[in-house]
């Protein structure tokens, strides 16, 4: 399993991903599952995946060669980032079609699921989420980011905090928060942790940063946020119907 969260501020845009791809008892296996395409000054794109990691793969490296080959559609040749969307979906379709009837023959499902956003030109930041079939929804004021993956433990802190005037820096820590509170929750998503910042207009990555148990910010996160629940846990006060019991 894996966690995955993009976020579409006014300001730019934050992506976080974990690299745990299969925990047990005996075996643990760390698989980065965040990719960048980028031209500097003309347009930056990153794509975070969960779900099978063969299909990532393949997705990714027929991705990557279409952008060297010197003729066809490919992500440095969309207009915008809903044809840059459209383009990943479309290859998508293209590994399904060559991999789904050989994994549906071992009764494994095609599962993919993707986390893409960026910026080209001077088209505003834009962030999509693409389903196994190649379609894909769009981010909006109302609903600024997309979680894949183990999703569910990581929410609340996110509809808490997150809107669209949120800083970079502020999405990067409430991102960090919410991967740390699924990583106590569930044992198939863990460290090392990938974080990327784009600034808006920027059109490069402003920041990539590996994340382990030992990266002081994190472990200080971790801390923190702990004490400050547990604090704010007991300043409540208890139900009074219990009082009066």
């Amino acid at each position: 399993m894996t966690y995955c969260v993009g976020i579409l501020l006014d300001a730019g845009m934050v992506f976080l991903a974990d690299s745990r791809t299969n925990a047990g008892v005996d075996q643990i296996s760390t698989f980065r599952k965040i990719s960048v395409f980028e031209k500097p000054g003309e347009r930056v794109m990153v794509l975070m995946s969960a779900g099978n990691l063969a299909i990532s793969q393949a997705l990714n490296n027929s991705l990557r060669n279409k952008t060297l080959a010197t003729d066809g559609d490919s992500l440095f040749t969309a207009q915008d980032m809903f044809a840059a969307a459209r383009h990943v979906g479309d290859t998508l379709r293209e590994v399904h079609r060559y991999d789904a009837e050989a994994l549906k023959d071992h009764n494994i499902e095609f599962n993919a699921s993707l986390v893409f956003g960026g910026q080209i030109g001077r088209e505003p930041p834009r962030l999509f989420c693409i389903y196994a079939a190649g379609n894909f929804i769009e981010a909006t004021p109302d609903t600024p980011y997309f979680q894949i993956g183990e999703s569910k433990y990581g929410k609340p802190i996110l509809d808490r905090v997150v809107s669209r005037s949120t800083s970079v820096a502020q999405a990067a820590k409430c991102a960090l928060i919410s991967m740390d509170s699924t990583i106590r929750s569930n044992l198939s998503v863990g460290l090392p942790l990938d974080l990327l910042s784009i600034h808006r207009d920027g059109l490069r990555v402003q920041s990539h940063v590996s994340i382990n148990e030992d990266h002081d910010y994190f472990r200080m996160i971790r801390t923190r946020w702990s004490e400050s629940l547990r604090h704010a846990f007991h300043e409540l006060p208890d139900p009074e119907w219990m009082r009066r019991s």
